[in-house]
This record gives C-alpha cells, structure tokens and sequence, in this order.
C-alpha cells in the first residue's frame, strides 16, 4: 500500500495522471466555466502539465469554481449539478483513484454505489436477502439535499483519519471551497460537496460510511447506494424506534438534514428503491423486484417521443435510438420481473412504428409499391393503399399483417421480451 508520505507523488505520477486523463476523456462531459472541451485538455497538458503540478506541490493551485447546472426532477423540483472545468475533473479523478485504494477496505459490505466491481443490482439482491429472511419492515430515511449539505468541517476530519498527506487533504478542501458560478455571478460554497465532479461520488461515501458503521454496530440489516439507504426490520414498533433514533444519528452527528416528508415506514410493496418495486409471490413465498410503475411510466414517456409520427427522422435513426433505450431500460431492470409489461410494451412500440412507417410512405403510389415489395397479393395493394381509414385503424388492422413482426425485427426493430 502507498505510504503517506508519499501519497502526493504517487497522485502526481505519470501513470496515474496518465490513467486519470484517459478516464476523463472517455467520460467526455460538459465545458465548465473556462469553456474548456475534454477534447482540449490533452493539448493543454502538454504545454502546463508541469506548471500545475508544481502549483499542486507548493500549495499554490486554485481550482476553478464550478458552472452550476440545474437538471428537472419529475416532482417539478431540481437537482443541482456543478461541472468543473476539465482540468479540475482531471485532477480529482488522480485523487479518487489514488485515495480509492485506501477507503476500499473500510467501506461496508452494505455500500454498492460509486464503488469499484459493485452496482445497483447488488442493492437490490441484498434488499431481497433481507426481505426474504423476515425483515418485512422498510426504514426508507431520505437525506435532504445530501450533496448540497455535507458540513466540509466533519468531512476533512473523516478524511484525516485515514489521509495524513496534509498536501492532499488542502487539495481536497480547495476543491470544496472552490465557488459555483450561477448565470456569471459567483458565489462562495461554505457547505456541501457539487453533484457532478469525480470527487463527490468518493466523498459522499467517506461521510456515509460512518452511518454505515453505526447501523452495523446497531445489527441492523440495511443497504446503501449513494444516498438512498433503507434499513430492513422485523416489525412497525422496531421501524418506527429505528427511524428515530438514526435519523437523530444522522441529525447531529453527521450534521445532515433528513427529510422527514419523504422519509417514512412501510413494508416492502409500497416503497420504490433505486427504480425498482417489490412484490410478494405467492408461488415460491418469496419477495421478488420488479420495475416500479414510475419506472415503466418514464419508459413509456421516452418511447412515446422516440415512436412519435411529428418527429421527422429517418427510420434507422428512429430504430437506433429505440435499441440504445431499451437495451440500456433492460440491462438495468433484469433482475426484476416484467414480461407481462415488456409484452404490452413491445405491442405498443410495434402500433406507433407501424404509424411512422405509413406516414412516411405517404402517397396512395408509394404505399402500393411498399406493399408489394412486401410480397402482399395485388388486390391487397390496391386496396390498403387507397384506404381512408385513419392511420391508428390502419396500424392497428391490415398493417399487423403487411409490417409484421418479423419484418420489423428484421428491419432493426429491438423488444423489451426479446432482451
């Protein structure tokens, strides 16, 4: 393991500032407040590599105050991300990926999020363990605005119990203290951690960790991703005492608001955790996951732009922005249950398409030449390309069998089923 004294050099040596730059570039990302692209920075090394790594060495390097950038949330809030410059997320990430090595080991078995060779999925299957063995009450604790209130004081003393390199623990505060530029006009950041660098995910972990040793020393069986943590109990008299006791821990010891709005007790099938829902099968007497409906019904909201005639594209970009959407919905979902749904969906998606597809042939001519090089018999042709009937009765009548599933699938059309 690297010693302490060593930590700054190891941080600022080739191959890791090499590692953290290729890192960088393949995460791309927004300009920050220097309008610098991700595309620039290489050229940019080249010629001040040495200049900022001597800044770093001596103290002397400001970091650059982040471009607050404000992302809708559905419940008509927003969430507030802060990008900063691609220098900046250069440097943090050689931070991350030398301090990484030193907080793996401490980090609970319970945390999934933001950490190496660990994801969502995890979260879910040990949420499952815990339901299936008896622990029918959800604490669902929900950390108001967590990244924006982390007290920058309680954090560098957790980071000091483990980093003693006081250059990167200044680096560290530097990057907390840095500002946010909000439409040109700064303003200071006295607390919170911004949403949005390569430091925060690492950081948000050191604080929570500290909840996550506290519920381990309590027995008590929970799991985290991030800051969405729900805690697993035996019965409501257990959850309610549990939920005041850690949401006072989280209160005034890690100096945190909870939301006690959002926050509350309930059994498994009425919360949504990371997406999903949960549900009790009474066949094999276990909880299973499932995509909760808001899930479905963002999905449903996503296809709906993709499938929508008034959008005027060609068709195998249409059908190319369908694939990465549902290949990406269903790598995230597998665990859970939801052929019933994918079927419904898959029908839909075929319905909408086959919509598109009439509009864009348009003429009585056109659809006729279509049809038959679809191989349909002639009077059909005929027939169905000089029909008047609306393009919903159409799709939902004669083209189910001239656009037929088989063509569309071999036309690039991806499903949620086949997945």
């Amino acid at each position: 393991m690297t010693t302490d004294r060593s930590l700054l050099e190891d941080m600022l040596s080739d191959e890791n500032l090499n590692k953290a730059y290729l890192q960088v570039v393949r995460n791309k990302g927004a300009e920050g407040v220097d309008g610098m692209k991700y595309t620039e920075l290489k050229d940019y090394l080249k010629e001040h590599g040495e200049e900022i790594k001597e800044q770093i060495r001596t103290r002397k390097y400001k970091p650059k105050p982040v471009k607050r950038v404000e992302i809708p949330k559905d419940n008509g809030g927003v969430r507030n991300l802060g990008v900063p410059t691609v220098v900046d997320r250069f440097i943090q990430q050689a931070i991350v990926q030398i301090l990484t090595p030193i907080y793996e080991p401490l980090f609970s078995e319970h945390s999934f999020g933001f950490r190496p060779n660990r994801c969502c999925e995890m979260a879910i299957v040990k949420a499952l363990e815990c339901m299936n063995e008896g622990y029918h009450w959800v604490v669902d604790i929900d950390l108001e605005k967590f990244f924006d209130n982390v007290s920058h004081d309680k954090l560098i003393t957790i980071v000091m119990r483990n980093v003693k390199d006081g250059e990167i623990v200044s680096l560290i505060r530097k990057y907390l203290v840095s500002g946010i530029m909000i439409d040109n006009e700064y303003k200071e950041s006295v607390i919170g951690t911004p949403q949005g660098g390569n430091l925060s995910p690492l950081l948000s972990n050191v604080i929570l960790n500290e909840l996550d040793k506290e519920l381990e020393a309590r027995g008590l069986h929970f799991t985290r991703y991030a800051d969405d943590c729900i805690i697993l109990v035996g019965s409501s008299k257990a959850a309610d005492r549990v939920m005041a006791n850690v949401s006072k821990y989280i209160e005034k010891k890690l100096g945190l608001k909870v939301n006690m709005t959002k926050s509350k007790v309930s059994k498994p099938n009425e919360i949504k955790y990371l997406g999903f829902g949960f549900y009790y099968d009474r066949y094999s007497q276990l909880w299973k996951a499932k995509p909760h409906e808001i899930s479905i019904q963002k999905l449903k909201e996503k296809i709906k732009k993709l499938t929508s005639r008034s959008w005027s594209v060609d068709m195998n970009y249409r059908l190319i922005k369908l694939k990465q959407l549902i290949v990406g919905w269903v790598n995230y979902y597998r665990i859970g249950y939801f052929k019933i749904k994918a079927k419904e969906i898959d029908r839909n998606i075929r319905f909408r398409l086959r919509i598109c597809i009439w509009k864009q042939w348009k003429k009585p001519y056109t659809r006729y030449k279509a049809l038959k090089k679809l191989g349909l018999e002639e009077w059909k042709c005929k027939t169905w390309s000089n029909t008047r009937k609306s393009y919903a009765r159409c799709a939902s009548t004669f083209l189910k069998v001239a656009i037929s599933k088989e063509v569309l699938k071999k036309r690039g059309l991806v499903t949620l089923l086949d997945q």
